[in-house]
């Protein structure tokens, strides 16, 4: 690093590579990833109903990239795992046999958010927009799953009262909108 100039108050500073041996060891993640589907492309061979390879791979990735926040604790591993996998999950389980219906999408999206919230608070980060926006997506993809013909009608519903609730709500403050 060179010393800042003094008389125009900008600063130079170079970067160089370190040696091999002072890198940080790590987990080979191309490894993880491809013992991960290794695995579930031979859960295909074995069981005929598991044909979603699409969904497979969404799923290796988003476990390779779990298994990576675990080790590392990067919160956008967390992130992207937790997202990835639960829109994979729903593929998977619809391609198993295991349930299936509308609604089901938005119930893994929102378990996938509530674990960020749960990784979240055991941290000490407190409850986030996480838990608050997973929850509501677990209640509306269980109520579509669950009760279709009400769950169509729930999201737009729970919309609508939302902004008269907003609107009625900003009416009352006096607020102006100008430009």
């Amino acid at each position: 690093m060179t010393e800042p100039r003094r008389s125009t108050g900008l600063q130079v500073r170079s970067w160089q590579w370190g040696p091999d041996d002072h890198r940080r060891p790590g987990l080979p993640w191309i490894g993880v990833f491809l013992l991960v589907f290794g695995l579930l492309l031979l859960l295909e061979r074995f069981v005929p109903e598991f044909r979603l390879a699409g969904s497979g791979f969404l799923l290796a990735v988003g476990l390779v990239l779990l298994v990576r926040w675990a080790v590392e604790r990067g919160t956008g591993s967390l992130y992207a795992g937790a997202i990835i996998t639960g829109l994979a999950a729903p593929g998977l389980l619809e391609g198993l046999g295991i349930v299936s219906g509308g609604g089901l999408g938005m119930l893994c999206l929102g378990l996938a958010f509530l674990f960020i919230a749960l990784v979240r608070s055991s941290s000490r980060g407190g409850l986030g927009w996480q838990a608050w926006f997973g929850g509501l997506l677990v209640v509306f993809g269980l109520t579509r799953l669950t009760l279709p013909a009400m769950g169509q009608l729930l999201l737009p519903a729970v919309l609508v009262v939302i902004g008269v609730v907003l609107v009625l709500g900003g009416l009352g403050s006096g607020r102006r909108w100008t430009r």
